[in-house]
């Protein structure tokens, strides 16, 4: 069965969707942010560990990536879950519009065969 993107569009439950783009957007800053400041982090150890080659630095070294990339996996982990709840949200509510859709159909059938009698009997 398809679907024109027109359609799609129609049933999305834009209000909702705008409601929550402050809380998407304020995640996706997060990890914008934690992302750039842990890339300037790295630089800079990049050239404290080149100065001092020691086993010791580069396992600290190791050791502090290690933390940011668990940081960063549960920021996107963050927003990832928010992003699908909103998907879900998005789907029920194409779901709950199809069902009226076809209800609504139903109830102008009905409508348009009992006209369609009361002005073949006059």
């Amino acid at each position: 069965m398809a679907i024109s993107w027109l359609t799609v569009l129609k049933s999305v439950p834009w209000t909702e969707v705008i409601s929550n783009a402050p809380k998407v957007a304020e995640g996706a800053k997060k990890l914008w942010n934690t992302v750039g400041r842990k890339r300037a982090a790295r630089e800079a150890r990049a050239q404290e560990a080149q100065a001092d080659l020691s086993p010791e630095a580069r396992m600290l070294a190791a050791e502090a990536t290690i933390a940011e990339l668990q940081a960063q996996m549960l920021a996107s982990s963050e927003l990832i879950n928010t992003l699908a709840e909103q998907n879900a949200l998005l789907v029920a509510r194409v779901e709950a519009n199809r069902r009226r859709v076809a209800w609504l159909a139903l109830v102008a059938g009905v409508a348009l065969v009992i006209a369609v009698v009361a002005m073949t009997w006059r």
